[in-house]
């Protein structure tokens, strides 16, 4: 069997015992039944996924996937594909929003190559960029098909490899991503899966006008009738309209679904790669938090499909893994509450049994 086979079958649920202790103790702290409303329903989730009671969530990292498409060549894009490697190396330098956001909430940043069309090797070479390539970007998925299927396996598969690595020294994972281009191909396979309108999933990405939009949903749409993507197969969809950075967070939530590591998914991006891994594996559903709601307009209906309630409301739409980062906050509020919260025993409080 390949890898991606073992760890789909390596995903079992949550654990029941470790939730339904979670629940009887946040029954004993010292508020109203379920006062803290999806803090608790967080920290049983939590335990769910870890299997354990408290959820470990101490030790995070981050991981930004970077890839590049060659749908850029269409015109979605403000900007051109040069500016993936540009942001790269700014990340490597702590610049981005990932890295402060991430470096504020005590969190790890890796940065992993999956797809880039050009890269500084010596960032390579000195650890600082991961080398999981599986190719010079993405074809032109308006001409083409994006990817072979051999190669969207292949890029799925580095994705768990990472998660597998990582998992031993840290508690908790995020998603990140960078690639100029991206919202194309997540856009489009959000409409695959979810069987809406393009039109009604397309944003601006990073800063499109309306013009240039409604060529961008054009193109989407014309691919999507080129291709005949099937709904039913997550990997046709993938390599005919995905991208490898996609696959590699498809890979990371896989990979940490069968570790119990909880994945904090990013917004509209990384929510594509958590449809694919849902489209694989119905199983890893239970596993999925969803970081923050995306101010992309498609982004409410890519949660309704994944069945998940995003954690914040910020109106953000960097990416990056900013939400993951900014979520963790909310996942360390759960969790102190589990651990540090006085009982009513332990505060000498006496409530009256419910009616």
């Amino acid at each position: 069997m390949t890898l991606l086979n073992d760890t789909l079958a390596e995903i079992t649920g949550l654990d029941q015992a470790a939730m339904d202790a979670t629940r009887e103790r946040i029954h004993t702290l010292t508020m109203p039944k379920w006062a803290l409303g999806r803090l608790c329903d967080l920290a049983v989730q939590l335990a769910g996924i870890a299997a354990k009671t408290p959820p470990p969530v101490a030790r995070r990292a981050i991981v930004v996937m970077a890839g590049d498409h060659g749908v850029v060549a269409e015109g979605v894009s403000l900007q051109p594909s040069d500016v993936t490697q540009q942001m790269v190396a700014n990340m490597t330098r702590g610049g981005a929003g990932v890295n402060v956001l991430g470096k504020m909430n005590r969190a790890k940043v890796f940065l992993a190559d999956f797809g880039m069309l050009d890269r500084d090797e010596e960032l390579v070479r000195s650890g600082q960029l991961l080398d999981k390539n599986v190719g010079k970007g993405t074809a032109n998925l308006a001409k083409v098909p994006a990817m072979s299927r051999e190669d969207a396996v292949k890029a799925i598969e580095n994705g768990i490899a990472l998660a597998h690595a990582l998992a031993d020294d840290y508690d908790v994972f995020g998603t990140g991503e960078m690639g100029i281009g991206n919202t194309t191909p997540a856009t489009a396979m959000a409409s695959v899966f979810t069987g809406q309108p393009v039109a009604a999933l397309t944003g601006p990405g990073a800063g499109i006008g309306p013009e240039r939009m409604a060529h961008k949903v054009r193109v989407i749409e014309n691919a999507i009738d080129l291709h005949r993507t099937d709904p039913t197969d997550g990997l046709d969809v993938l390599s005919k309209v995905g991208g490898y950075e996609i696959d590699a967070i498809d890979g990371l939530v896989l990979g940490g679904a069968s570790r119990r590591k909880p994945v904090l998914v990013d917004g509209f991006i990384s929510s594509a790669g958590a449809m694919l891994a849902k489209a694989l594996c119905p199983a890893v559903g239970p596993f999925l938090l969803l970081s923050h709601a995306s101010a992309e307009p498609g982004h409410c209906l890519m949660c309704k499909w994944l069945e998940v309630n995003p954690i914040l409301h910020l109106d953000m739409r960097l990416g990056e893994g900013t939400g993951a980062a900014m979520a963790l906050n909310v996942v360390d509020g759960a969790v102190t509450m589990l651990t540090e919260m006085a009982t009513f025993a332990s505060a000498g409080v006496q409530v009256l049994p419910e009616k």
